[in-house]
């Protein structure tokens, strides 16, 4: 793994004032980001039975609304590719302002879309090209960050960094499910399908092109900045560099992507849902649940990431990956004959997936400043494409051998973290 990042900031000074303000506008933005691209699928039912014919079975209907739900998945490689490509060459800031526009935009029409019922097959296919050019943004948005936060801070601090920025996305989910509740406590079923689906997505257009104009007081990273004086920028395609020249670093992230969508996908954007059909909590206590699960993650990926620059990665992937094997296979063990541990269970297993916050700490580290962009975005988004989309299918279909499926899966890849950790640490020594 290359350790350029440790030669590019000076490891010693202390955070400034403008390192908290380019991290805290920096989270919020991703913050808002992510909660346009997650809002979706939060009124996912409702869009159904809009966008769709009403003779068309409900099956169906579920099948082809969560297809577009998933294009967005599908897209990010491609937007990550294009919009590394000119990080690398043009600059961190540019890209990054341009992945809020491109996602703020698409979320705003969608709130304005006319129906089926107006327009016919249009409006389907509408809403499905809005979601390919969300995926696109957000495929530029995760990796960008995290580039340009690890790029500003000095290297002692890189984990910590990555880890507040991974909060900040975590909590664009928060308020996503915050909006939903909000939503269907204010209105009737019969005025959510009517107008107030809209609501949520004209407030998460505004929200971004809000987030866009406070981005405007960032500058560009003094990595980027200095590769540009010294005409040190890649000289040719940097994903061409990236496929000869850093295979070792590509596995490693995807692999580590691979554990941080399990973390995310399973245990908090699949667990509600299961909570209802498995385990037979409400639709309300299981979102309070899931709610309380995503406050502690969010403090989890920061700890974490602050751990990682401490002890090092590997210790913290080790540590971590083993209790939240403990807690999670505790989680779905339980519930079935203790429902009433699910808040204290749902909160601690919650707090351990925050071990992902270490992830991108050691994914900026694995690519050389010139390629860093390419390289972390390339890794990230094909394996987020592939096992973020491949997850819920696995999980669903182990399901049907063992109820405990969940568990099982969350089991398997905290074994695959704990592996990484190994690897780090022996590669360390």
């Amino acid at each position: 793994m290359s350790s350029v990042l440790d030669a590019e900031a000076p490891a010693s000074r202390p955070l400034t004032r403008s390192d908290y303000k380019t991290l805290s506008l920096s989270a919020l933005g991703g913050a808002l980001e992510f909660y346009d691209f997650i809002i979706f699928v939060f009124f996912a039912a409702v869009v159904g039975k809009l966008f769709f014919p009403a003779e068309m079975p409900e099956w169906l209907r579920q099948f082809q609304t969560f297809g577009i739900f998933a294009a967005g998945y599908l897209a990010r490689p491609l937007g990550g590719i294009v919009m590394a490509h000119f990080g690398d060459l043009l600059g961190r800031k540019r890209m990054f302002t341009l992945s809020i526009f491109l996602m703020a935009i698409p979320t705003l029409v969608m709130g304005l879309l006319p129906t089926y019922e107006q327009i016919g097959i249009w409006a389907p296919l509408l809403l499905l090209l809005m979601r390919v050019v969300q995926g696109a943004a957000i495929g530029g948005e995760v990796p960008g960050a995290w580039v340009f936060v690890s790029e500003h801070v000095p290297a002692r601090h890189v984990g910590y960094a990555c880890g507040t920025l991974t909060s900040g996305l975590t909590a664009g989910i928060l308020l996503g499910s915050l909006m939903a509740t909000l939503i269907n406590s204010i209105y009737t079923p019969a005025e959510v399908l009517d107008w107030a689906w809209r609501l949520p997505f004209l407030v998460g257009g505004v929200f971004g092109l809000f987030a866009m104009y406070l981005r405007r007081w960032l500058h560009e990273t003094p990595v980027f900045a200095e590769m540009q004086q010294r005409k040190a920028l890649a000289a040719e395609v940097p994903l061409k560099t990236v496929l000869r020249e850093h295979r070792g670093a590509v596995v490693l992230s995807m692999l580590l992507t691979w554990v941080l969508s399990a973390g995310i996908v399973v245990v908090i954007l699949m667990t509600p849902t299961l909570l209802q059909t498995v385990y037979g909590f409400e639709a309300a206590t299981a979102l309070k649940a899931n709610s309380l699960a995503i406050v502690l993650l969010s403090i989890g990926c920061v700890l974490s990431g602050a751990i990682a620059d401490r002890i090092g990665a590997g210790r913290t992937f080790l540590v971590g990956g083993a209790l939240l094997a403990i807690s999670s296979w505790t989680f779905y063990t339980s519930l079935q004959a203790h429902p009433d541990w699910l808040f204290p269970l749902y909160a601690i297993t919650g707090l351990f997936v925050g071990t992902i916050g270490a992830v991108p700490y050691v994914m900026v580290k694995a690519f050389p400043a010139v390629v860093r962009f390419s390289g972390l975005s390339f890794s990230y988004n094909l394996a987020y494409a592939i096992f973020g989309g491949l997850t819920p299918m696995v999980v669903s279909l182990l399901m049907k051998w063992d109820r405990l499926g969940p568990a099982y899966y969350v089991a398997a890849l905290c074994g695959v973290a704990m592996l990484i950790g190994l690897f780090l640490i022996a590669k360390k020594r």
